[in-house]
């Protein structure tokens, strides 16, 4: 008599995969979309620098139109994952990509302060809700034993995004009188790009199997199966024979009360900690920094020049992130890293003459995106399939919070301590996050939880 044994879920069968050429498509296709994320926001620093020149703005103006953009990524971060929770990732990932596209190419049109706080709001909802939903998007297609590897990889987009930033700060904006115009006409590049999103990339096979769409769930894997692997299978993680388990919510409302059941309250507690720790420090450093070297006394294209060579920084953090994280674990990696950014930010706002200021910024932006990196990996990993992308959403949304008052706390905080004061109160979130780092879960090598 044979022993009949429970198929495969869907899960499990993703986890057994080699990375394949559809892998690296879903991986750069996503990529793409994020680097024109990190694009835009880049860019609204440089754009600011100008504009207070040219408008003569105030502090508390140029505050605002940093702020207002991420009023809408607050908004639209919760938004997106619950959205994408019901309707699907792929779907959601395209929208959000069209919105901030178009509304980024509106903004080369403004005349006046008013217009452009409405459209930043408007490029913030779509940009919000775009990141937690690919990472959650991604991470439900890799393999479980290099699901963080990946991760960190399409996190690493951002630093191609943000240079691209730079490159275009340094050689469009300065180039003439509205050169900060034909950035933002740069930025509507997403809206055309939602359209190849839309079309060219699978939904997510672990979100159909929970939705019961079990016959479209096949057909994505398979397209997995039968691609061509790029790299050996290597160790592959042990499949679960039990049936896949009942979803832990299906609606909006027991979507966002599941983030606080007994089962995750802490490590939603701690995901929300972290989130604000290194939205508020990220932000309110790297928004700032063209504006805070040209307050030092460096020229325009200089202080944007010193900017340009921080950023490239960022991609070695990527990397290093991308293999440790597999080695080390998540929380060791996040943690340290986060450390690395303290002590950064304190050396770089003590920084006195044109070397130490490029190296500390260097540095700087080193451990700060190499923990951007192994937090985008460890947030998907949270929450079970059926509230990931709500759980994702709502720990981004939070800090965004953070990013809002980021912007607008700078100025008050230079005028009280100068850059060596400001840069002490991040390296102060930068300590606390990685303390609550040690709060959240680890699931290196471990498959997703496909409830």
């Amino acid at each position: 008599m044979s022993i009949r044994t429970a198929p495969e879920s869907v899960g499990d069968r993703l986890d057994g995969l080699p990375f394949t050429r559809r892998h690296l498509r879903v991986l750069t296709g996503s990529g793409v979309g994020w680097a024109l994320d990190a694009m835009d926001v880049g860019l609204i620093s440089f754009v600011i620098a100008v504009l207070a020149q040219q408008w003569s703005l105030t502090g508390t103006e140029t505050s605002l139109i940093a702020s207002a953009g991420f009023l809408g990524m607050a908004v639209g971060a919760s938004l997106g994952g619950l959205l994408a929770d019901r309707i699907g990732r792929r779907s959601v990932f395209a929208v959000t990509l069209l919105v901030y596209g178009l509304a980024t190419g509106a903004s080369a049109l403004v005349g006046g302060v008013a217009a452009l706080l409405v459209l930043r709001f408007i490029v913030g909802l779509g940009l919000g809700a775009e990141l937690p939903v690919a990472s959650t998007y991604v991470s439900e297609l890799a393999p479980a034993r290099i699901r963080g590897r990946v991760i960190v990889i399409l996190e690493a987009f951002w630093a191609v995004g943000w240079t691209a930033a730079a490159l275009i700060g340094f050689f469009v904006i300065p180039a003439s009188e509205d050169g900060w115009r034909w950035a933002f006409a740069l930025g509507a590049i997403p809206a055309a790009y939602a359209l190849v999103v839309r079309w060219g990339l699978p939904e997510s096979a672990r979100w159909l199997e929970r939705r019961g769409r079990a016959g479209d769930a096949d057909t994505v894997v398979r397209s997995f199966e039968s691609s061509t692997p790029l790299f050996a299978r290597g160790a592959a993680s042990s499949p679960s024979s039990a049936p896949t388990p009942t979803a832990t919510a299906m609606s909006v409302r027991s979507g966002v009360a599941a983030l606080w059941s007994a089962e995750f309250r802490v490590r939603t507690a701690c995901l929300w900690l972290v989130w604000f720790c290194v939205n508020f420090s990220y932000y309110g450093a790297f928004i700032w920094i063209p504006s805070i070297l040209l307050a030092q006394g460096y020229d325009l294209v200089r202080s944007f020049g010193f900017t340009l060579i921080i950023t490239l920084a960022q991609l070695p953090g990527y990397a290093a992130a991308a293999w440790l994280i597999e080695v080390w674990g998540r929380r060791v990696t996040l943690s340290v890293f986060l450390v690395g950014s303290a002590v950064s930010a304190v050396l770089f706002g003590t920084a006195t003459n044109e070397a130490t200021v490029i190296a500390t910024g260097m540095a700087l932006s080193f451990f700060n995106l190499g923990a951007w990196g192994a937090l985008y990996a460890i947030t998907p990993e949270t929450y079970p399939t059926s509230v990931r992308a709500t759980g994702a959403g709502w720990a981004a949304g939070v800090g965004r919070i953070a990013s809002i008052i980021a912007p607008l706390a700078v100025p008050p905080l230079l005028a009280l301590g100068g850059a060596p004061g400001l840069f002490v109160v991040f390296a102060a979130f930068f300590a606390v996050a990685a303390a609550g780092a040690w709060g959240l879960s680890d699931r290196r090598g471990r498959a997703l939880d496909d409830r």
